[in-house]
């Protein structure tokens, strides 16, 4: 059966068919991130709030119109869109934009795009793609792990180089997951991440940067420090310290409010909400993105074809990572490494890859109980 393609389905039928439990707790994730940049704007709708209603009214539409798009278009554009993604990422390092010593973005008027963010939803694309049409039996052989290999490690390369540890991290941990979720044997990430430990020492004194090793440092003793490479996690701590059970309340928290927090609409945000709202709306939070989570395993388990299979589970493998690292830095259980919290923290770039992997998560949700031919 040909869903949605030999049947003639009107367009309010297939929107009837979407999985609007998980659309509704990505609005209500969208709705606490727009609550909380209007207190990171000291009560105001700008710089922050303004602009991300701005980018949730252009990107949720396009999440929707991907979802009930015919999903043989996506299959087919996996690769081209791959492509498109890689170019971008390595013309960011001749013509990209410098902020805070690095070169991660192109600035188009008012506006700023991150290449590595949408990277890492294309990677995932052209992955699923990929095992999709090999052969259960070669998943296992090296030579056909050649190509998908290359996917995650060309765009990883030139993102560290922007330097972007973070996110060269994320995409690795990404394509690692889901070349294991396609059947590569556990014991080949086990002998790749032994050989990785072992290059530890030479990664130190060569490929870091002076920076990234402090950040490593800082995470250790961040009272090593305390004004300096330190300030941001000792803040954090205090913040969300001084939260307590229910919070400072709304628009009154001390270190957000009093600028002690720095970015606090993006890396620490929930460091912010913690600190406002506390451990119930923490946990009220959390809640909503393990939701998610649970929805998109559920979509993964109940799809028939793998290529579907793939492309939810790398999703929300980005989606999960992300919410780790940026709830964990705020912490102190993880190095700082600047990863926005997804629907939460300001940003175009962030807002759309999610949207974007987001409306092909529902597509496949919707295309689920098909035996789709997708050659």
């Amino acid at each position: 059966m040909q869903f949605l393609e030999r049947e003639k389905i009107p367009l309010s039928q297939k929107l009837e068919q979407l999985n609007w439990l998980l659309i509704s707790l990505i609005i209500i994730l969208a709705f606490i991130g727009f609550l909380m940049l209007y207190s990171a704007g000291g009560g105001s709708f700008r710089p922050w709030l303004i602009r991300q209603l701005g980018f949730f009214c252009i990107f949720f539409p396009l999440m929707l119109f991907i979802s009930i798009t015919d999903i043989k278009i996506w299959f087919k554009a996996s690769y081209f869109f791959y492509a498109i993604a890689l170019t971008m990422v390595v013309i960011v390092d001749v013509m990209g934009h410098n902020a805070m010593g690095a070169t991660r973005w192109f600035r188009i008027g008012p506006l700023t795009i991150q290449p590595s963010e949408i990277m890492k939803v294309c990677t995932v694309f052209a992955l699923a793609r990929y095992f999709y049409n090999t052969e259960a039996a070669k998943i296992g052989k090296i030579k056909f792990l050649i190509a998908p290999i290359a996917m995650i490690a060309i765009p990883a390369v030139f993102i560290f180089h922007q330097p972007d540890l973070g996110t060269a991290t994320i995409l690795v941990l990404v394509g690692v997951s889901v070349l294991f979720l396609a059947g590569v044997k556990m014991w080949k990430f086990i002998f790749v991440g032994l050989a990785a430990l072992a290059t530890i020492p030479f990664a130190w004194n060569f490929l870091l940067y002076d920076y990234q090793k402090q950040r490593v440092l800082t995470f250790l003793n961040p009272n090593n420090d305390p004004l300096g490479s330190g300030y941001n996690i000792i803040q954090s701590k205090i913040a969300i310290g001084s939260g307590g059970l229910f919070g400072k309340g709304y628009l009154n928290g001390t270190q957000g409010q009093l600028n002690f927090l720095p970015e606090k609409q993006t890396d620490f945000i929930f460091t912010m909400l913690s600190e406002e709202l506390g451990f119930i709306g923490s946990f009220f939070t959390i809640a909503v993105y393990s939701a998610i989570i649970a929805i998109c395993i559920n979509i993964a388990v109940n799809t028939r074809h793998q290529f579907g299979r793939l492309l939810t589970m790398g999703i929300v493998n980005i989606f999960f990572i992300h919410m780790f690292i940026n709830m964990g830095m705020g912490m102190g259980l993880i190095p700082v490494v600047g990863a926005p919290l997804p629907f939460i923290s300001y940003g175009g770039t962030i807002m759309a890859s999610m949207m974007i992997g987001f409306g092909l998560v529902l597509n496949v949700d919707l295309h689920k109980n098909s035996d789709l031919k997708l050659n």
